[in-house]
């Protein structure tokens, strides 16, 4: 049972107006009642936080899986199992994704994200879903399926978003056969993300005004940069209205280059992703991806030719990367973390930041960023050692 007020206290708090050393915050039906600094009211349950920070959970727009299980398997047990699996990482939010498939594939495991998102999970809240492909461009396909990337279809794509879930659509924005999507995505209030892209910078800029307003794990199946043609990732880097995803594993990125897209972005620029598939929290060996097999050794996952696969990162090591790679704190990165997504598919009215009268989607971290605590809408649904 969900006490009706919790309190934490003794906590350093990063809010969006700055660090509190040593608070207090109160819960309140689900939600931040107060927070502050002194004496602190009295509440149905206390949770010391013994000097840990407080910070709001993270939120994951980009995960298809973890605990062998993938948003593509289409059930709820699948979605429940990742969801717990999350919450033990600090993900208090997550967009369900799904990758390049066929179209009743893709459709059935929409329509089961629908039928659960809002609805009380094991762990993190699912928010909705990410559709990744199938619109992309096979010639930067990484390790989505060539057999089922096509162009953007109206009836597919309709069929798709009227499932009501899609919050992020992720695409190659250089066909123009794909540009109706863009249009229609942005008038529905649904992100869209330029993935698996050759798109060179005047493709990226039209693009934009189009309603593009993210690019898909920056520097990955992506047109890289040239001093004569900036392409996609030369646009990522300078166009304002873009935010970066980035999976900071330090597999798929060198940490200088994440250094450089926060250089270039800035605290509210960049939007830190697992992109974490089947294997995610699993022993080394093979895990299947559609009708094909991938190989999870030494932290990476590839297809049989070495292609990268999706990653087994959680969101705990990607921001205890993150801050090496930049040298900046938690209190200068966490809008990285889960403000950022929030605002891009448009949930930062109840997620993503510590203010009175949003969830209470919060986290306990110690100083290496170990989840002591995870807490969605008011509610623990992870404690270390517990």
């Amino acid at each position: 049972m969900i006490p009706v007020s919790s309190i934490f206290v003794n906590a350093q708090i990063i809010t969006p107006l700055g660090v509190i050393p040593r608070g207090w915050l109160l819960v309140r039906d689900g939600r931040i009642a107060a927070y502050g600094r002194g004496d602190a009211p009295t509440a149905d349950s206390v949770i010391d936080a013994a000097g840990a920070t407080l910070l709001p959970g993270f939120v994951d727009v980009h995960v298809h899986g973890g605990a062998n299980f993938e948003a593509m398997d289409a059930t709820p047990e699948a979605l429940h199992t990742m969801s717990g699996f999350y919450a033990r990482h600090g993900v208090t939010s997550f967009l369900a994704t799904t990758w390049t498939d066929s179209r009743e594939r893709i459709q059935a495991a929409l329509e089961t994200i629908a039928a659960l998102t809002g609805t009380e999970m094991r762990g993190a809240a699912l928010v909705g879903a990410h559709v990744e492909g199938p619109f992309l461009n096979p010639a930067r396909c990484g390790a989505q399926s060539t057999t089922y990337i096509r162009r953007a279809g109206r009836d597919e794509g309709l069929d798709f978003l009227n499932t009501g879930c899609i919050r992020l659509m992720a695409l190659a924005p250089e066909y123009p056969e794909n540009h109706w999507l863009i249009c229609e995505c942005a008038q529905r209030g649904v992100a869209v993300s330029a993935a698996h892209t050759a798109a060179t910078y005047d493709d990226m800029c039209a693009a934009v005004e189009l309603g593009l307003t993210q690019t898909t794990h920056t520097f990955n199946a992506m047109t890289g940069l040239h001093h004569r043609e900036p392409g996609t990732l030369g646009a990522a880097l300078t166009l304002t209205q873009l935010r970066c995803e980035l999976i900071a594993d330090n597999i798929h990125v060198h940490p200088a280059a994440m250094k450089l897209v926060w250089l270039a972005k800035g605290a509210d620029g960049v939007i830190l992703i697992t992109d974490a598939v089947r294997g995610a929290g699993m022993p080394d060996g093979e895990y299947p991806i559609d009708d094909r097999v991938i190989t999870i050794k030494d932290g990476a996952a590839r297809l049989p030719d070495g292609t990268l696969a999706g990653s087994t990162l959680t969101f705990d090591v990607a921001v205890r990367n993150f801050m090496a790679a930049t040298g900046e704190p938690l209190a200068n990165i966490w809008q990285a973390t889960s403000l950022n997504a929030a605002r891009n598919v448009g949930i930062s009215n109840r997620k993503g930041s510590i203010e009175i009268g949003k969830d209470a989607d919060l986290i306990l971290v110690d100083e290496r960023i170990n989840v002591l605590l995870t807490m969605v809408e008011g509610r623990v649904v992870y404690r270390e050692n517990a």
